[in-house]
C-alpha cells in the first residue's frame, strides 16, 4: 500500500508532535525531577493556533482586515513566549528551593522547539490544500 504525499506529511507531523510531547514529559515525570507544572505549556500548545484559525476563517467570509491577521500573530506569540518562559520562571523561582530544576527545563524547552515547528510545518503543509478547496 503506497502513502500520497499528504499521508506522508501527516505521519511525518504526527511522529514529530510525539516526540515533542515525550520531551515534555520526560520533563515531568523523570525519577529526578517528578514535578508537573511544566506540563501546562500544553496547554499553549492547544491555545496558539486558535487565533491563527479564526483570522483565516475570518477572512475568508469576505471582507479582509489586514489588522485582524496581525492581532491573531500578536496573540499567538503571547502564548509561543509563555509557553517558553514558563519552565525558565520555574526553574528560576526561589533560588534555595527552585520549583524545577534546569534539567527539567531544558528537556521542557527542547519539547517547545519540537512541538511548535510540528505546528508550523502543519500550517505550511496543508496551506495549499485549503485554497484548492476554496476554487470550488
Amino acid at each position: 500500500m503506497a502513502l500520497d504525499g499528504r499521508n506522508q506529511r501527516l505521519i511525518t507531523l504526527a511522529f514529530a508532535g510525539s516526540i515533542g510531547m515525550t520531551f515534555v514529559i520526560l520533563g515531568c515525570a523523570l525519577p529526578a525531577y517528578k514535578v508537573w507544572w511544566p506540563f501546562f505549556v500544553v496547554l499553549f500548545y492547544i491555545l496558539s493556533p486558535i487565533p491563527t484559525l479564526l483570522a483565516r476563517r475570518y477572512s475568508e467570509s469576505g471582507t479582509v482586515n489586514k489588522s485582524y491577521l496581525e492581532l491573531a500573530i500578536f496573540v499567538t506569540m503571547g502564548f509561543v513566549v509563555s509557553s517558553f518562559g514558563l519552565p525558565i520562571v520555574l526553574a528560576r523561582s526561589p533560588i534555595n528551593d527552585p520549583v524545577i530544576q534546569w534539567g527539567a527545563c531544558y528537556l521542557i524547552l527542547t519539547g517547545n522547539v519540537v512541538v511548535y515547528l510540528t505546528i508550523i510545518g502543519f500550517f505550511t503543509a496543508f496551506e495549499q490544500e485549503d485554497t484548492e478547496y476554496s476554487m470550488w
